[in-house]
């Protein structure tokens, strides 16, 4: 009876690590979408709105039409990611099937925030931001 077990136990766990492997966030991944966050803020800091409209995904392009338009609904709308005065990344995860990227922020009167972006793996591979939130208060360390 314990060498079924044992083997039952094997053929479970055979299943569900590669399961466990594909919920982890690559490395390169990972990077990617530091590098991609990363590049957007700049691009806000120097009011390029072509630049910060070019990260955002499709839908998101075809929601706002603009550069323009899209720079002006970051600037009202999310003040702490159009001008952060600090910016710590949390490890990037996978929720609920999409890649999920936790950034902590403080605006320019030192309020803490929790910023999630949802990230979109593009056709040519790279990623794009699907959707952020922003909320007050501090985020879980990384």
């Amino acid at each position: 009876m314990k060498r079924r077990t044992c083997l039952a136990a094997a053929a479970v766990w055979a299943i569900a690590a590669p399961l466990l492997a594909a919920d982890e966030v690559t490395a390169a991944d990972a990077k990617a979408v530091r590098a991609l966050i990363e590049s957007q803020l700049a691009a806000f800091k120097s009011d390029d709105a072509n630049k910060a409209f070019s990260f955002a995904a499709p839908a998101i392009q075809s929601m706002f039409q603009s550069p323009q338009q899209f720079m002006s609904m970051v600037q009202q709308s999310y003040p702490v990611v159009y001008r952060p005065a600090a910016v710590g990344f949390l490890k990037p995860e996978w929720i609920e099937g999409k890649l999920i990227q936790r950034v902590q922020m403080a605006d320019a009167a030192g309020t803490p925030w929790t910023v999630v972006y949802e990230l979109e793996r593009q056709a040519d591979r790279s990623w794009r931001i699907a959707a952020c939130v922003a909320a007050r208060g501090q985020g879980r360390s990384a």
